[in-house]
């Protein structure tokens, strides 16, 4: 049997013929196409040197949700754009001699200044550091109140001191460990903040009742089934008697707190 003719009377049209050619890419769509401030909108900047890294897990669950809806805004500016010469170096050696590499305050200090350009009202401008303050509830609360914040991630051996000095940075740390870079403390700063927001959680009243919020750890919680592996709920938390669960949760907080966190415990004792 002879091969059909093929019909020739109408040729296919060019490829992406009056389409945009798309191309699969890891980078996340935040990066590729720049969105306007939203006035009014809470927006953390993040200088680094891997913006690929953001959105990250902050483009997940409520957070990501919420950063869709515009609840809040996210920038992740590329410090090598503001690097020296050809390849674009933004570190050196370390004055006086020591292993590692430093970051340039010439770079930095343009990226800072590009990054605090037109912003307005209350902005910290904060260092994740592992010499710096521990970061807590109340650190949150305070960045959740202002209108935005620009977090700087080093690497290497850390940033150069005078750019702490002439920005009047604040430095604020993850934690007594040292991390090879300040983008996840980052994302953690920017997660604890985002939640606290009005309607990220959906839900006020897990706000109010979480671990810190009265300067106490939360209590124990439970769920179905009511019965797991010889493992009863509470007789109290199936009681119906909201007075009592009230008092019984208060009572495990403050166990809990006086156990594994006998510092808090004792800064309730301390005036304000």
């Amino acid at each position: 049997m002879p091969d059909e003719p093929q019909d020739q009377a109408t040729p296919r049209p060019p490829r992406a013929l009056g389409r945009k050619t798309i191309r699969p890419t890891l980078t996340p769509r935040e990066l590729i196409t720049p969105t306007p401030d939203l006035k009014g909108v809470w927006k953390a900047k993040v200088i680094t040197l891997f913006p690929s890294a953001f959105p990250g897990v902050l483009g997940e669950s409520l957070t990501g949700k919420a950063l869709q809806e515009g609840l809040w805004q996210l920038e992740a500016i590329d410090l090598r754009q503001f690097g020296i010469g050809k390849h674009r170096n933004v570190d050196d050696t370390p004055a006086g001699g020591g292993p590692g590499m430093v970051l340039r305050a010439d770079v930095l200090g343009a990226a800072i200044e590009a990054a605090q350009a037109g912003v307005q009202g209350h902005w910290p401008l904060i260092y994740l550091s592992p010499r710096g303050e521990p970061m807590n509830q109340a650190l949150m609360r305070r960045l959740a109140r202002t209108d935005g914040v620009t977090l700087i991630c080093g690497r290497f051996e850390g940033v150069d001191e005078r750019v702490l000095e002439r920005y009047r940075v604040e430095e604020v740390s993850l934690g007594d460990f040292v991390m090879t870079g300040g983008e996840i403390a980052a994302q953690a700063l920017i997660d604890a903040t985002v939640r606290l927001m009005p309607n990220v959680l959906g839900n006020a009243a897990s706000v109010e009742e979480e671990s810190f919020s009265s300067g106490l750890l939360e209590h124990p919680q439970y769920t179905r089934p009511a019965e797991w592996q010889g493992r009863a709920i509470p007789d109290v938390l199936m009681s119906g008697h909201h007075g009592e669960i009230a008092r019984w949760r208060r009572a495990q907080s403050e166990r809990i707190t006086r156990e594994r966190r006998p510092d808090l415990w004792a800064a309730r004792d301390k005036p304000d």
